[in-house]
């Protein structure tokens, strides 16, 4: 049976998406809503992670949305009664933030978990939660490509934190009996991502420098490898998973299993684009620090247990990118205006 055929017992029941104004929240509100499902969206709208109320323009009169944070029990504790469904988008993904101001991570991505899950033990136990970490969690690798298995060594707080989190949720599973899955997602890309600034989401800004007409910055040879999965794959990933019961108390990896070089991945842009021009830049010391070094994942789980994988190529995705923000500029950034100072440690091309 098609996914998309299966998809059909949403129709009716209730979802709740933390971080659903965000980039990956909002991509996957309006596949719900087409799905006939009664979706709530909560959003504090941290600075610069994205919450965009352009983002549920389709969507924004068949939604229900809360301007709330995580961190908030009293919140939380009414939101999750009656829900069949909870998608836990929100945290702290900022590496920048990570980098020179450790609270938000804990704060957020670790306390603020731990206040989701404690919500659903004391007023919906029955709910199914779908959990979605990071790639980062893996740190840095000496086998390609990456299986759930692998040891996780992350270099950076943000990362850990989502480790954290995972973990926090995954116990709950195991002492408490709430359904859960646990994803890791590799780098998303497309429509409805945030493009002010360049501290996470590699693939969006450099599109946004190229539909600028500006010069996107390869560092040293070009030649590290990232996995590059379009949000829509990612969204079908999020649903297949949670309507498969094989997936509850799992881990997955969520990607494409193929290695880009970011040479490949900035020339194909500007090629896509038909704008901007691409350059080779020199480390600095902070940026290599950071550096984990290549990454592709192994997806034979996923594909096995669940049955997701991934159907949109790279250039038709990043076609598809370039087509809706050349569209929308207006409501992500202002092409005029002067774009944020990027010094070495901030273009981490996470």
């Amino acid at each position: 049976m098609q996914l998309h055929s299966q998809l059909d017992v949403f129709r009716g029941k209730n979802v709740l998406i933390t971080g659903g104004l965000g980039f990956i929240g909002s991509n996957l509100a309006i596949r719900l809503v087409e799905l006939g499902a009664n979706v709530t969206l909560m959003d504090n709208m941290l600075p610069g992670h994205g919450g965009n109320l352009f983002n549920i323009e389709p969507i924004r009169q068949r939604v229900s949305l809360t301007f709330s944070d995580i961190r908030d029990a009293n919140v939380m504790n009414y939101l999750v009664k009656d829900q069949d469904y909870l998608f836990h988008l929100a945290g702290q993904v900022d590496h920048i933030t990570s980098l020179t101001n450790p609270y938000p991570d804990i704060d957020i991505n670790i306390r603020g978990t731990a206040t989701v899950v404690e919500a659903c033990r004391h007023h919906n136990p029955a709910i199914r939660i779908i959990y979605t970490g990071t790639r980062g969690q893996y740190g840095e690798q000496v086998k390609l490509p990456v299986d759930e298995n692998a040891p996780t060594t992350p270099k950076v707080l943000e990362e850990i934190s989502n480790l954290t989190a995972e973990k926090i949720v995954h116990m709950y599973s195991l002492v408490h009996d709430i359904r859960c899955v646990l994803l890791r997602l590799t780098n998303i890309y497309g429509p409805r991502g945030q493009m002010q600034h360049s501290r996470y989401g590699v693939v969006n800004w450099f599109i946004r420098q190229a539909l600028d007409n500006r010069t996107i910055k390869v560092f040293g040879d070009g030649q590290i490898k990232r996995d590059l999965l379009y949000v829509d794959d990612c969204v079908d990933a999020l649903l297949a998973v949670a309507i498969e019961e094989k997936a509850y108390g799992e881990i997955f990896n969520v990607a494409t299993g193929v290695p880009v070089s970011f040479v490949e991945l900035a020339s194909t842009i500007v090629d896509v684009s038909g704008s901007g021009r691409w350059e080779f830049a020199p480390f600095s010391p902070e940026r290599k620090a950071q550096e984990p070094g290549d990454f592709y994942a192994d997806i034979t789980k996923i594909k096995t247990v669940v049955g997701w994988q991934p159907r949109v190529s790279l250039r038709d995705g990043l076609s598809t990118t370039v087509d809706y923000y050349r569209q929308h500029t207006k409501a992500y950034w202002n092409s005029d205006e002067q774009q944020p100072t990027t010094g070495p440690i901030q273009e981490l091309n996470i």
